[in-house]
């Protein structure tokens, strides 16, 4: 059998294999074998055996098939092959704020997590990605640094709607834009009437507008938050300015007929209208992040500012609405946000939420951070990797990615659901060691990450840079 394209809904399998003749003489027919009782395929958690040959899946057999490579890996009965997973909204900095985080270290830090796809957020490096040229200034900043593949969203930013096209033909993603001040001063904002028409340009190559959706108006009138009780920072940006927002994207989206996707997603409040517009048919996305699911607003220490992002975690009652949107598919996907910062911006000496960079470093962590709250709720391991895998993927347009299947690339992660860490910041490999899940208890452990059939080291870059279409 040929290598195909994967089925979303059945798994494929290869006849069984015999070995290749090669110029040397015979060689075994794959570069590399996974032996596994729990391998999680399109067909859910079952006992097989997958072939890899030149970086991707090219045969899945059932357990004792026989497949012979050059490398063969016999999982251990605890251990589990599972797809890797696909992050498309990281915050890398570099270049301009590489004491943030860089290339290297995020991609380390996504390796580790069981993370072998992420797609860089347009800001906040300098310059940010809103022209061809800063594109490719942040390509060379890249080059030779990533142990995982990378891909860009580009900007939507005042007066760059000239630039869509070039950078849409250049191989983003789609586009980024912030309906109030993005936090850098370098990416400025776009009014509702400018997104729209940012919409329509993007309408003619059905790109994707990204959003970050809280309105400005209503967080002008909110209290301010300066201080150090998170409860004030808080009511400084309410769930009302959120769904504004939400609102606004939706019939905007509706008017033009664009593709939208709501980010980071916080306030619950937001969830029957996201429900109502899919209803009638309106292109609408949303991801949340593992910050929302598994924070309470109620927990959070006074001057805690490890805690701070925006959209703010909120209380416990809007958490458990984010997690039944999950569960009836209004929310699609779970993704980081992963936003660092030195710890002088955390301003944890004051404490001041107020002063505090808005932001968490979650990236390494995701994938054990929902685990842990999926089990305590009954939810299984390969809905988790619906949503942090194919999800994702299928948001990027990556069709290669996010799932075990003949002809994907051969990105897994070898994990144990039933072991578990305790969250050390120091050992992480975020640059900056600060984290609002440092000394909490995770299950769930990755030990090891392959990045089309090749293990990450951590010792030697061979990570690529993606470009939209490259399937």
């Amino acid at each position: 059998m040929t290598d195909s394209p994967a089925d979303d809904t059945a798994e494929q399998t290869a006849a069984p294999a015999t070995p290749e003749p090669a110029s040397s003489g015979n060689r075994p027919p794959f570069d590399l074998v996974v032996r596994g009782e729990q391998t999680l395929t399109t067909a859910g958690i079952v006992a097989r055996e997958i072939g890899i040959r030149d970086g991707r899946v090219t045969a899945i057999e059932p357990l004792g098939a026989g497949l012979q490579g050059a490398e063969v890996i016999e999982l251990a009965p605890d251990q589990v092959m599972i797809p890797g997973l696909v992050d498309t909204h990281v915050h890398v900095n570099e270049p301009g704020r590489t004491e943030w985080e860089g290339f290297e270290s995020a991609t380390k830090a996504a390796a580790a997590g069981g993370v072998t796809t992420l797609i860089d957020m347009p800001l906040n490096s300098i310059p940010s990605t809103v022209t061809v040229d800063a594109l490719n200034i942040k390509r060379q900043a890249a080059s030779g640094k990533t142990y995982i593949d990378v891909g860009f969203w580009g900007g939507a930013v005042p007066g760059n709607e000239g630039d869509l096209r070039g950078l849409h033909d250049e191989g983003v993603f789609g586009f980024k834009c912030f309906l109030l001040h993005s936090g850098v001063d370098e990416f400025p904002h776009l009014t509702a009437d400018e997104m729209e028409a940012d919409m329509r340009e993007l309408v003619k190559f059905d790109s994707m507008m990204i959003v970050h959706a809280e309105d400005s108006r209503a967080i002008d009138h909110a209290p301010t938050a300066e201080g150090n009780h998170y409860s004030r920072f808080l009511a400084s940006r309410p769930r009302g300015a959120e769904n504004v927002a939400v609102a606004e994207v939706i019939e905007r989206a509706r008017w033009t007929g664009a593709r939208a996707h709501i980010l980071h997603l916080s306030s619950s409040d937001a969830l029957p209208m996201i429900a109502s517009a899919r209803r009638d048919g309106v292109r609408l996305t949303v991801e949340t992040c593992p910050h929302y699911l598994t924070l309470l607003a109620e927990e959070i220490p006074d001057g805690a500012t490890a805690f701070k992002c925006c959209p703010p975690i909120r209380e416990a009652s809007n958490r458990e609405l984010l997690w039944q949107g999950l569960q009836d598919g209004i929310i699609d996907c779970i993704v980081s946000d992963h936003s660092p910062s030195t710890i002088d911006l955390k301003d944890v000496e004051s404490g001041d939420f107020g002063t505090a960079w808005g932001g968490v470093a979650s990236l390494q962590l995701g994938l054990s951070l929902i685990w842990t709250e999926a089990k305590r709720r009954g939810i299984s391991l390969p809905q988790v990797m619906q949503w942090m895998a194919a999800k994702p993927a299928a948001l990027a347009g990556l069709s290669n990615k996010g799932r075990i299947a003949l002809g994907c690339d051969a990105d897994f992660a070898i994990f144990e659901p039933e072991s578990a860490q305790v969250v050390d910041v120091h050992r992480l490999h975020h640059k900056n060691p600060i984290s609002p899940y440092d000394g909490r208890a995770l299950a769930g452990v990755v030990k090891g990450t392959w990045v089309r059939g090749q293990k990450v080291d951590f010792q030697t870059p061979h990570g690529r840079m993606l470009r939209r279409g490259d399937v």
